[in-house]
């Protein structure tokens, strides 16, 4: 490509990175107002419940996945027709086999069922019902993404996300019963499959071929170490949730869990930019121009970064305000475990697994995050242990340092180039520091005028005390 067509796609690509952004940032003010309904209709055990329910399924999908959606980012992009159909067909059969295992796994009749889950054991199969519908359905979550058609993905992001957070939010005000939202979540998960359904239908057909074994192991072959990689990535962040939850009574994981929701908002500022940049980097790669796809990582990442560190430090300064109105005062408790993990997504803002795609390096990701897993339950049973909820969330920050130190090394090697030259580390730093010095001001500045006002006006006074400064330092600038 030329410098000009070069530059004309990556403003495409930003446009979409953005839409996508938005596109995830209106599904997750859903899911983040919503327990501004449950806290309040909900007592803490059964919020408690609640997060413990939504924990065991992201572990449970994690697990399960093995990295099957994400490898059609590789193999859809360059494939015909023909051979498009035949990855998406084997992608949606492989998760609804592995649904089935996952559903066995959190079930009530499973003697293995971890001790931490015996709150959830009350509501037979509604549970397990749900898991195997919620696997098999993921396929939507990136399908459009992958084939391109950002609108679609659009729709089907903004229709589950209100059905889910409306239906859940009526569910808990009338009721106040999880076993009543539990069969709301059913009928969530059930529209979610119907939409997927008639997706795959339409731009796929349900013809044959169903499944091509040799197809199916190459796509295996390929998806098994990133996905067994990713699998231990996200035990990573979800192993100090784990130690929360055996180490304290429902009401304070609760109050943990909610702190983890920062890492929720990070995700949509880093996937959104991925999913857009992913498949053109795929491409790049593919026709052996590896320096440009590694670019293009680049300026993802001070996009993100743009976007990420001025909310960041707002969730810092703020944090205490932050819960109390969320999620009422009842679990402030939550806000010194929001600033240990702030501290940790400061440093994801350096995405670099797309890179460690590409280079095929997911049997070193395996043998990294299998040991950083290690590392990241000891750090945080001993926090914990010792120094109580904010302790116990150490384990994923020490963690995320170390992973990135290790991978940037080794992308350095394979690649030939520096690391002070794999991203733009200047611009990186110039960002978040404008965005702390905006935030200390504004913290100053909160405190002094507004010592005794509600929590709703030192947030509205904060993030504009934030914003402006920020935005007059960085925008022009900006990439």
């Amino acid at each position: 490509m030329s410098a000009a067509a070069r530059a004309i796609a990556a403003h495409g690509l930003t446009r979409r990175a953005f839409s996508l952004g938005a596109v995830k940032a209106f599904d997750q003010a859903l899911q983040f107002l919503l327990p501004v309904v449950l806290v309040r209709c909900l007592d803490a055990a059964t919020f408690g419940e609640y997060r413990l329910l939504w924990l065991a399924v992201g572990t449970v999908l994690t697990l399960a996945c093995l990295g099957m959606p994400q490898a059609l980012y590789y193999f859809v992009p360059r494939a015909e027709r023909a051979e498009r159909r035949a990855y998406v067909h084997q992608t949606f059969l492989y998760l609804g086999v592995a649904g089935l295992a996952a559903a066995a796994a959190v079930s009530p009749l499973n003697p293995w069922l971890p001790p931490t889950l015996a709150p959830l054991a009350k509501y037979g199969g509604l549970v397990p019902a749900f898991v195997v519908l919620w696997v098999t359905a993921t396929l939507l979550d990136m399908l459009p993404t992958v084939e391109e058609r950002i609108r679609l993905q659009a729709f089907a992001t903004i229709s589950t996300g209100l059905a889910r957070t409306l239906l859940l939010a009526a569910g808990a005000w009338l009721t106040g019963d999880l076993a009543v939202m539990l069969w709301l979540l059913l009928a969530v998960v059930l529209f979610k499959l119907a939409l997927l359904v008639g997706y795959i239908g339409r731009f796929h057909g349900w013809g044959r071929p169903w499944l091509e074994p040799a197809r199916l192991a190459g796509q295996l072959r390929y998806a098994a170490p990133f996905g067994v990689s990713g699998t231990l990535y996200s035990l990573r962040g979800q192993a100090d949730q784990w130690v929360a939850a055996s180490l304290f009574a429902l009401h304070s994981f609760a109050a943990f869990s909610i702190a983890a929701l920062v890492g929720q908002v990070v995700q949509i500022f880093r996937t959104s930019v991925l999913e857009a940049f992913f498949p053109s980097m795929s491409r790049m790669e593919a026709a052996g121009d590896m320096r440009a796809a590694m670019e293009m990582n680049a300026r993802a990442n001070e996009m993100v970064g743009w976007a990420l560190y001025p909310f960041l430090a707002f969730a810092f300064a703020f944090a205490e305000d932050l819960v109390s109105l969320v999620y009422t005062r009842a679990y402030v408790d939550a806000a010194p475990v929001m600033r240990v993990y702030i501290v940790g997504m400061l440093i994801l803002v350096v995405e670099l697994s797309s890179v460690m795609y590409l280079l095929r390096q997911g049997l070193f990701n395996a043998l990294l995050n299998a040991t950083l897993l290690g590392v990241s339950v000891a750090v945080s049973w001993t926090g914990g242990a010792h120094l109580g909820l904010a302790g116990a969330a150490a384990g994923s920050v020490a963690a995320l340092v170390l992973d990135r130190l290790i991978i940037l090394n080794r992308i350095s090697r394979l690649t030939g180039v520096p690391v002070a030259r794999l991203q733009r580390w200047g611009r990186l730093a110039t960002l978040a520091l404008a965005a702390a010095a905006a935030a200390a001001l504004a913290w100053a500045l909160v405190g002094a005028w507004l010592p005794g006002r509600g929590p709703l006006v030192r947030l509205l006074a904060g993030a504009a005390l934030i914003a402006l400064p920020y935005l007059a330092a960085t925008w022009r600038r900006r990439a």
